[in-house]
């Protein structure tokens, strides 16, 4: 049995799996709130709760935000500042009894939709998520690929590319710089440009009901993400090019994405043509703790 956990922001999700990918166990609970001992407790009680369900003992993979960094074991670059600097592998392993297996949660989704998803028929998937931030996962061969560093597809804190005058510098985004793709192609992106052009805020739902409606400042600034989504996916089309992009977060449900992303992105390619399959990720909000339980699938003959 695999057993994967979704480390957010405002919740904890634990799904345990079998070798076919089946739900033999699924609970959630709010993330505490009172520190990183009360999260390691949830945790430990999380896959006490899966395995009494399924009645079985499992291997634990988990997904946050930031990563592991491969040499220290310290977490760095999440927005769960809580976690930064802290082992937290080893802490888990001290909690649980046995080794655990971390990864960044946009590495998850694209193991997940690697594995059993929407690229499941493919050998490089890349995974994008496009929610509150801009963040990314790749998975060659159905494992995850994190690079030597850890930070493979780290697309959230590079530049937006091609940028104009307009844009430049751009905001500045929490890690500190300006002009992350974590402060444009994303759904606080969508948001901040609608601030900023109109002087009003409205939630991302609401901008792309009066995008349909014809709303000129609203299909102005939906006009403007799609372009800028479409810079970061012909940037990593030039630099990794993938048989297949899997969209997930909040924005991913955009369905008129699908069919303007394409040609928009052909502009900055460079190539005559962009044929990579743009898809919707399969597995949903499932797809991050159900990746994080396929962390340990080379156990299982798959």
């Amino acid at each position: 049995m695999l057993i994967g956990i979704d480390w957010g922001g405002t919740k904890m999700e634990v799904v345990a799996l079998g070798a076919d990918g089946d739900i033999r166990a699924r609970h959630r609970v709010a993330t505490p709130t009172s520190g990183y001992d009360a999260c390691i407790q949830a945790v430990l009680d999380l896959v006490g709760q899966a395995e009494q369900t399924a009645g079985e003992r499992g291997t634990v993979g988990i997904g946050i935000p930031g990563s592991p960094n491969p040499r220290t074991g310290l977490v760095r670059n999440s927005n769960a500042v809580l976690l930064n600097g802290k082992p937290l592998a080893a802490d888990l392993k001290a909690a649980l009894g046995r080794e655990v297996r971390l990864a960044n949660d946009a590495n998850c989704l694209a193991v997940s939709e690697a594995v059993d998803g929407a690229g499941r028929d493919a050998h490089t998937v890349f995974g994008v998520i496009i929610g509150t931030g801009h963040g990314g996962g790749l998975a060659i061969g159905k494992t995850l690929h994190a690079g030597y560093q850890g930070v493979a597809a780290e697309i959230g804190h590079y530049p937006l590319p091609w940028m104009t005058p307009e844009e430049y510098p751009g905001p500045k985004c929490w890690c500190g710089k300006h002009g992350c793709l974590d402060m444009y192609a994303c759904g606080t992106g969508l948001e901040l440009d609608y601030r900023k052009t109109t002087g009003n805020s409205k939630g991302g739902s609401d901008i792309m009901a009066d995008k349909r409606q014809g709303d000129p400042a609203a299909v102005a600034v939906y006009e403007r993400f799609v372009d800028r989504l479409a810079r970061s996916l012909a940037l990593l089309t030039n630099v990794v090019d993938p048989d297949i992009f899997v969209l997930g977060g909040g924005m991913s449900n955009v369905d008129e994405l699908y069919e303007d992303l394409p040609p928009k992105i052909v502009t900055y390619l460079f190539g005559d043509s962009f044929e990579t399959p743009i898809v919707k990720a399969v597995h949903g909000d499932s797809s991050g703790v159900r990746g994080a339980a396929w962390l340990w699938k080379d156990q299982e003959s798959l």
